[in-house]
């Protein structure tokens, strides 16, 4: 009966719930990036480049190389996008966060200042 209850407590642990919805999240995120690089980002490539299909047709001793460059692709823009997100995300908390109030000065300090004054005297 231990193993269950401690399974039990495992499982409802603020971790591994957003551990869980993070990863349905990220699979949406990338959905979300995969239709914007094969939708919008890949055509305009490919007018460019004078065909639509010109990276995904790309093979190497018959190993669809294309594919994995615009799996590459895919990468490099969905970590982008984290970046500038979680960018964003750092900056306003550093907004939201009060300013550390100054530390107090030590007394040993005080009294070091207290005579420089006095010696100035």
């Amino acid at each position: 009966m231990g193993m269950i209850k401690e399974f039990k407590q495992f499982a409802i642990k603020g971790n591994v719930m957003d551990l869980a919805i993070a990863v349905i999240i990220g699979g949406a995120f990338g959905k979300i990036i995969s239709s914007m690089v094969d939708d919008i980002i890949m055509p305009v490539v490919g007018k460019i480049l004078g065909d639509a299909n010109y990276f995904a047709t790309w093979t190497a001793a018959g190993i669809p190389v294309g594919k994995f460059i615009q799996a590459v692709f895919n990468f490099l823009i969905i970590a982008f996008i984290l970046f500038l997100v979680v960018k964003a995300i750092n900056a306003s908390k550093k907004k939201d966060e009060p300013s550390p109030a100054p530390a107090a000065t030590p007394e040993d300090i005080l009294l070091l200042r207290e005579i420089r004054d006095a010696l100035k005297k």
